[in-house]
């Protein structure tokens, strides 16, 4: 069957390695010169069933209400006048009941988990290679009280067969010896062992390399989709800039942009962008670097070690697809890196970057059909692509053909 998947980040290149390695003859469509040019480029990096609290909690609405006025919230909301802004953010809203967030947190850590699973499967298969740090990652608190709330908000993935542990400072620095010199500045910390990191960006290129040398997969580069041709309740082909392609099956894994592409063909889809920010620093040598990655939980900044590199990342800003930036967006979180690994990197050389997440009100993916019974969605996967997008991939697949998927997608198929 000849598949044609819409998007080269990292969900569309493990879709397409998924479907090559069943047989089908895959082409990518691609509008950046190269893999993973978009959200999958700078990503946090981390690989994070430990981390997969739904956003949209209890407490969301007042961080909100507080980033009009107030610097420094981990979410940011900027009024606009679009209303697609206003509609997405009252499907959060509604999802910010302690009902709803513990329903798809726990939708979430399983999809999770699987898709860890699927991602050292398609490691171990293909050797490729994306800096991958496994020996788990440290979650931080600084207060006593965060502390206590953090490791009692673990039983909820516990619940669902994930090893979490809270543990004391000292053992923070046991397990990451980069903390010793600052141990002091934390409560403690939630352990999870099976949590791991590595470069998505890298992993994505790779892994495309791999496909498009071994398995034949088609990469259409530079070739932006601007519609679809369709007959009856089939597509018939896909219009770009460099003409029609024309495939059996179709899969829209366009991330932010995959609401705007299934409007015109009768999808409403609750996606909408939110802005994460990026700075990665050279090691260059310096003495005290992470050894493995983690969240200084109390001012929700990720950190990540990728070789030579280190990766920070925070904020969740909606603010539509503004990517824009300037070097004071990265104060607070530099402030934070200093403050925990003051030689851990080369602060005198960030390299910034911005980028739009795909989320849901949930924080979980949409797949399935609308209208079009040879066009399917693999989209929504928010700030858990990299950690979502190998299981992602497997379920599309299994749907293609035709087979059960081997997790449970209750609240994440599209009606119909």
């Amino acid at each position: 069957m000849r598949v044609a998947v819409l998007g080269a980040g990292v969900v569309g290149v493990t879709l397409a390695y998924e479907l090559a390695r069943d047989g089908h003859e895959v082409t990518v469509v691609e509008r950046h010169a190269e893999p993973a040019g978009e959200t999958s480029f700078a990503n946090a990096g981390l690989v994070a069933p430990g981390h997969a609290y739904t956003w949209s909690s209890p407490k969301a609405p007042r961080i909100l209400w507080r980033s009009l006025f107030e610097d420094g919230q981990a979410l940011r909301f900027k009024p606009s006048l679009d209303p697609r802004l206003w509609s997405w953010s009252l499907k959060f809203l509604r999802n910010c009941t302690a009902e709803r967030a513990r329903t798809n947190t726990k939708r979430k850590v399983r999809l999770c988990m699987y898709s860890q699973g699927e991602l050292n499967r398609i490691a171990a298969e293909t050797g490729v290679d994306y800096h991958g740090l496994k020996g788990g990652l440290l979650y931080l608190y600084r207060t006593q009280e965060t502390f206590e709330r953090g490791a009692a908000n673990t039983a909820i993935l516990s619940e669902e067969g994930l090893e979490l542990r809270a543990i004391d400072r000292d053992e923070a620095a046991r397990i990451d010896p980069a903390l010793a010199p600052v141990k002091d500045k934390f409560a403690g910390a939630v352990y999870c062992p099976s949590d791991e990191s590595g470069d998505a960006c890298v992993f994505t290129r790779n892994l495309a390399r791999h496909c498009a040398e071994r398995l034949g997969v088609v990469f259409r580069f530079d070739t932006a989709v601007e519609g679809f041709a369709t007959e009856g309740d089939r597509v018939t082909g896909v219009r770009t800039d460099r003409g029609v392609i024309a495939a059996d099956q179709y899969v829209n894994c366009l991330g932010v942009f995959a609401p705007g592409m299934a409007k015109g063909m009768g999808v409403s889809l609750p996606v909408y962008p939110i802005k994460g920010y990026s700075v990665t620093l050279p090691i260059d040598g310096r003495n005290n670097p992470p050894a493995i990655g983690g969240v200084d939980e109390d001012n929700l900044t990720a950190y990540a070690r990728f070789g030579d590199r280190m990766r920070i990342t925070a904020t969740a800003e909606f603010a539509g697809y503004d990517t824009s930036h300037s070097p004071s967006d990265f104060d607070h979180m530099l402030g934070v890196a200093r403050d925990i690994f003051p030689d851990g990197a080369n602060y005198e050389q960030p390299s910034y970057w911005a980028c739009l997440r795909p989320m849901t009100p949930e924080g979980t993916p949409i797949f399935g059909r609308g209208r079009y019974r040879n066009m399917t969605f693999n989209v929504g996967h928010g700030h858990m692509g990299w950690t979502m997008a190998a299981g992602c991939a497997r379920v599309v697949a299994d749907l293609l053909a035709g087979r059960k998927p081997a997790i449970d997608l209750t609240g994440m198929m599209l009606p119909g």
